[in-house]
C-alpha cells in the first residue's frame, strides 16, 4: 500500500475548487497513517496524505480539503503549527482540523484547542472511533456555520466566525466563538459544564471541568457590557439571557 500519495500543489494551480469531499492527513507514522486511511476509505472518504508539515500545509492551502488530521509532533512544521497557519489564513480558516497525538500532556491539548483545532485523538487509533469522531467534527462544524443567530444584544455570526455587539465585531478565538455559538442557539437554557465540553471540545474532555469557567470569564471580558447576558447558574452551569 502507498501511504503519502498527495500530489504537489504546484501541480494543481493557485485556483483550484475546495476538495469538499476530501480528508488530508499529514503524518510520518507510516502504521498509524495505513489504518487512518483504510478505516477513512472504508467509510466512504477521499483520502490524500503527506509525511511532511510544510508540505501539507502547502498542499492545503492549495486544494482545501475539508479536514486535516494531523499528528502533534511533527518534524519541522509540527502539527500546532499547522493548525495555527490554517486557522491564520482566510482562505483555509473553515478547514476542520483533528489532532492525532501519543502525549498524554493536558497542557499541549489545551493549547492546540486554543489554536483552533476541532478535536484529539490518541495513538494508537481505535478505527472505529477515529471514524465516528470525523463525522461528530463535521456535524458541528456544519451546525456552526448556518447564518446569523441573535441572543439579546449579541449576534453570532457562523458565516463571518464573530461575535457582533452594537454593529462592531468582537474578535474571538475559535474556541471561545464555539463555546458562545453553543450558549446562543439555546437562548435561557441552561447548559451544564459537562454538556459544554462534550459540544465545544469534543467527547474526551481534555480539560477539567472547571476549566470552562476560565472559558467563559475571558469570553464575557471580550463582550464587554453584553457579557452580562452570560448568566452563571450556579450549581448547574451556564445560560445565556435574551
Amino acid at each position: 500500500m502507498r501511504i503519502f500519495s498527495a500530489p504537489s500543489p504546484a501541480a494543481n494551480g493557485q485556483n483550484s475548487p475546495p476538495l469538499s469531499d476530501t480528508i488530508l492527513v499529514v503524518d510520518d507514522d507510516l502504521e498509524c497513517v495505513e489504518i487512518v486511511v483504510e478505516s477513512l476509505r472504508g467509510a466512504g472518504y477521499t483520502v490524500k496524505t503527506v509525511a511532511d508539515g510544510e508540505v501539507g500545509l502547502a498542499w492545503a492551502r492549495d486544494f482545501r480539503p475539508a479536514m486535516v488530521i494531523t499528528e502533534v509532533a511533527l518534524i519541522g512544521l509540527s502539527g500546532l503549527e499547522l493548525c495555527r497557519a490554517l486557522r491564520a489564513d482566510p482562505a483555509t480558516e473553515e478547514i476542520q482540523v483533528m489532532m492525532l497525538t501519543t502525549s498524554q500532556s493536558g497542557s499541549d491539548r489545551i493549547l492546540g484547542y486554543e489554536l483552533g483545532a476541532d478535536d484529539y485523538i490518541a495513538k494508537p487509533c481505535n478505527a472505529q472511533e477515529l471514524v465516528l469522531r470525523v463525522k461528530a467534527v463535521q456535524r458541528r462544524s456544519q451546525g456552526w456555520r448556518q447564518g446569523v443567530v441573535k441572543a439579546g444584544p449579541i449576534s453570532v455570526d457562523h458565516a463571518r466566525c464573530c461575535a457582533v455587539v452594537n454593529g462592531e465585531a468582537i474578535e474571538l478565538t475559535p474556541t471561545e466563538f464555539k463555546l458562545l455559538a453553543t450558549l446562543a442557539e439555546r437562548p435561557n437554557v441552561v447548559q451544564t459544564r459537562d454538556r459544554l465540553l462534550s459540544e465545544v471540545w469534543g467527547n474526551e474532555h481534555a480539560i477539567e471541568n472547571r476549566s470552562v469557567d476560565t472559558y467563559l470569564r475571558r469570553l464575557r471580558n471580550k463582550l464587554g457590557e453584553a457579557g452580562r447576558h452570560i448568566k452563571t447558574v450556579y450549581g448547574f452551569g451556564y445560560r445565556i439571557a435574551c
